[in-house]
């Protein structure tokens, strides 16, 4: 696609709702936007931001589950300019409150929900010291935040220091709906997302307009994806994923099925309503469990035409034999590079979709950098994995020595990821290099012996970690979570392994887990390690 006529995401939006007025945009748990009512909504909401006194440029926190709120508050605030902080719901007080020091944000919105077992109003008490003493909500004024004029509560119970959302239809009358003529354009900056922060503060990841729509544009056009489709996302909205492949739908007149929270239950339940055509789960994580529920083998998928997960080979192969009618593909990207930079394509062979993840998106380019020797390597031979693109970020905020740092000289973006390129353009994913070990001298890919591991029948899902040891260097350690009614032990997990792998990438340490820590959607590895660790009193 050319890339050089790019739109506002509003402007997108309109352009497809003058198109599909009456189709079905967005499905939630608690109900569901035509693209016109979903328009609507958007200006809504838009007027309401611009009644708080946010112009263009301010910056508003959404710290709430997904939910109809959230997507309105998203249009809106891209039809009036304002820039969106989606907050990672499972952060704890002291990362929120980076959070809203580092974005600057001027406004919050919040709902009464509680997710995982997180109040949002005492969280926000917590991070934001003074807060409960305010009677002004209009005016906060709080110290150390003086940029916080409100907050915004959707739901019963709201407190003196926040507004309820109910008032804002009344406060927003007498003003007008935005201009089209006057939305943001594709360099506008549109969101402020925040990665996890596993070894400092979260930074955040700036992403103009242009980002959204490049990458939404690219995705539907690969998969051919139009108003038949029904796009299946349970990934949370804070997660560049979330908002993504709500776009790939709102650019081609699609229905997007978003979920609040993820559960099993509530999975079949809109698998058999809203009839996806598109399965995005992108996790084992989410995909393992459904797989073995009594009611997938009960459930119609004839019309599931793409499923998405990213694992290693073997789990890829029981994903793609589960859904014999449909095509497994994989993905690869970041927050940093709008979520998507590599798919494989429907006309991949079998091999390359176990295997790679696929081919870069239009108009991206990449070099994998040997970390030997610092130069681009050969075909076929890893390193660390630079791209380039259009809807590449354009650098962390309050950051520039790391943004500078993140990048190479020619502006290529240096992910931390370890990889290698093939002769036919396609890319392998080989880890996260502080996921490659060393280990007495040799080293290990932690995304190797994690699918191996989970070629045994017995293993549903296995993660590898690093340990310290005075010997070695480092060494593997394992966690393995068992396939539905099967058992295993540390020793039954060696004997699967000698003889099979190389003895230095054996797992020193095995441990079993029933539940993982979560990280958005991914297994917080760095929980593991130190788990571990500490158990093991490494400190």
């Amino acid at each position: 696609m050319d890339h050089r006529d790019v739109t506002g995401f509003a402007t997108m939006l309109r352009d497809t709702a003058a198109k599909f007025h009456d189709a079905t945009a967005v499905v939630m748990d608690e109900g569901r936007h035509s693209y016109g009512s979903l328009l609507q909504s958007g200006a809504d909401r838009a007027r309401q931001l611009g009644a708080l006194g946010l112009r263009r440029g301010d910056r508003v926190a959404l710290l709430m589950p997904n939910c109809m709120e959230f997507i309105e508050l998203l249009v809106g605030a891209s039809m009036l300019g304002v820039v969106i902080v989606p907050v990672n719901t499972r952060f704890r007080a002291h990362e929120l409150g980076h959070i809203l020091r580092d974005s600057g944000v001027a406004a919050i919105f919040t709902t009464g929900a509680v997710d995982e077992h997180v109040n949002f109003k005492e969280l926000l008490a917590e991070a934001l010291p003074g807060l409960t003493a305010h009677t002004e909500p209009d005016n906060l004024a709080l110290e150390g935040y003086p940029h916080i004029r409100c907050i915004v509560h959707f739901g019963a119970g709201t407190p003196a220091w926040m507004i309820p959302a109910a008032d804002l239809p009344a406060r927003a009358k007498g003003y007008l709906d935005p201009d089209p003529a006057e939305a943001p354009g594709p360099e506008d900056l549109q969101i402020i997302l925040y990665t996890s922060g596993t070894t400092a503060a979260p930074k955040g990841c700036l992403l103009p307009n242009r980002c959204l729509v490049v990458t939404a544009r690219s995705a539907a056009s690969l998969f051919d994806i139009g108003p038949d489709d029904a796009w299946w996302c349970p990934l949370p909205m804070f997660h560049i994923g979330g908002v993504l492949f709500m776009s790939v739908c709102l650019a081609r007149g699609a229905k997007f099925v978003g979920m609040s929270r993820f559960d099993v239950e509530g999975a079949f339940r809109q698998f058999r309503d809203e009839k996806p055509t598109v399965l995005y789960p992108l996790f084992p994580t989410i995909l393992l469990p459904i797989m073995s529920d009594p009611a997938f083998g009960e459930t119609d998928f004839s019309r599931v035409r793409y499923v998405f997960d990213v694992g290693p080979e073997e789990i890829q192969k029981r994903i793609q034999a589960a859904f014999p009618d449909a095509l497994l593909l994989s993905a690869y990207g970041m927050s940093e590079t709008t979520g998507i930079v590599t798919f494989n394509h429907p006309d991949d062979s079998y091999e390359a979709r176990m295997t790679t993840v696929g081919h870069f998106m239009p108009g991206w380019s990449a070099r994998i950098i040997s970390p030997d020797t610092g130069e681009e390597a050969g075909l076929d031979e890893p390193g660390e994995i630079a791209v380039k693109g259009p809807a590449l970020f354009t650098g962390y905020l309050n950051q520039p020595d790391l943004t500078e740092a993140s990048h190479t000289p020619d502006g290529y973006f240096r992910t931390g990821d370890f990889g290698s390129m093939s002769a036919d353009g396609l890319l392998r994913f080989r880890g996260r290099l502080k996921d490659q070990m060393k280990v007495g001298g040799e080293n290990v890919s932690a995304l190797e012996v994690e699918s191996f591991l989970a070629g045994h029948p017995s293993v549903r899902l296995a993660q590898v970690v690093p340990i310290p040891d005075e010997k070695y260097g480092e060494i593997p350690a394992a966690f393995i979570e068992c396939a539905p009614n099967a058992t295993m032990t540390a020793e039954d997990v060696i004997a699967h392994c000698k003889g099979r792998i190389a003895s230095f990438k054996m797992p020193r340490h095995v441990r079993f887990v029933s539940e993982w820590p979560m990280s958005a959607t991914k297994v917080a590895k760095f929980r593991l390690q130190r788990q571990l660790m500490d158990e093991l009193g490494l400190g």
